[in-house]
């Protein structure tokens, strides 16, 4: 007589993940863009290609540069100053640099924040102003529902310990649901996160006069920064400067 075994049963969500992450130890590390073996999620090659480049940006918007030489304003940014005061970005949002964000955001592959932050703090200049504690730029609840999970949140946790800065990240609230800004012609982006943003009353104490680094995946216009800048100006930070992965071309 034939034997008939049972089938499997489905493995419960949560053992699954204990598996894919024991497994994930023990396997060599992987490069996160070419595959190659690499013990920090990135190779030497492709850090020297795509984030060891320093080219010369806006200092107050990140946006390139034509010309050399470091300090120099765009003029867009001195036309219209934005309400933050500096930005640094580690690299452009181009390919294959766009696929760290995707995957991170998308494919909530959140092993990789801690190589976004590391890259950002890698490009930091020694003779950087520091901010005083770091913001990251908050989801709306709808979206954190959705997404399981801010991705300016976890970039500024890692960054956080890399920088020695404490960041506090339930001091800014996004009031609002808005429109993803990337899908919005330039024009509509201003008023599409308009009066989107508030701070905690409760420790709202803790902004007046300091120095805050918002900290987020993507640059894009930068109206989004712009606009949590101008509420952390009006609740009394001196400084605002934003520290971002990656910067859109324009």
């Amino acid at each position: 007589m034939r034997t008939v075994y049972p089938l499997p049963l489905p493995m419960p969500n949560r053992l699954r993940t204990t598996l894919r992450s024991i497994a994930a130890r023990l396997l060599p590390s992987a490069c996160a863009l070419c595959g190659a073996a690499a013990a920090d999620g990135l190779c030497g090659g492709c850090e020297a290609q795509f984030f060891r480049r320093r080219p010369t940006r806006c200092a107050r918007c990140a946006n390139l540069l034509p010309h050399q030489g470091g300090g120099a304003v765009c003029g867009a940014c001195l036309k219209a100053p934005p309400a933050f005061d500096a930005t640094w970005v580690a690299a452009d949002y181009v390919p294959p640099v766009d696929q760290l964000v995707l995957a991170l955001k998308f494919g909530h592959s959140l092993a990789l924040a801690p190589l976004l932050a590391r890259q950002l703090h890698m490009m930091l200049p020694p003779s950087v102003d520091l901010p005083q504690m770091l913001l990251p730029v908050p989801l709306a609840l709808g979206r954190l529902a959705e997404r399981g999970f801010n991705q300016s949140l976890e970039i500024a946790r890692h960054l956080s310990r890399l920088l020695a800065i404490p960041f506090e990240p339930r001091l800014a609230i996004r009031t609002r649901e808005t429109a993803t800004q990337s899908l919005l012609p330039l024009p509509a982006r201003r008023d599409n996160v308009r009066r989107a943003f508030t701070l905690d009353g409760a420790v709202i104490g803790r902004i007046r006069g300091q120095h805050v680094g918002l900290v987020d995946d993507v640059m894009t216009t930068g109206e989004t920064l712009n606009e949590l800048a101008a509420v952390c100006k009006r609740f009394g930070a001196a400084r605002v400067t934003n520290l971002v992965f990656a910067r859109a071309l324009p």
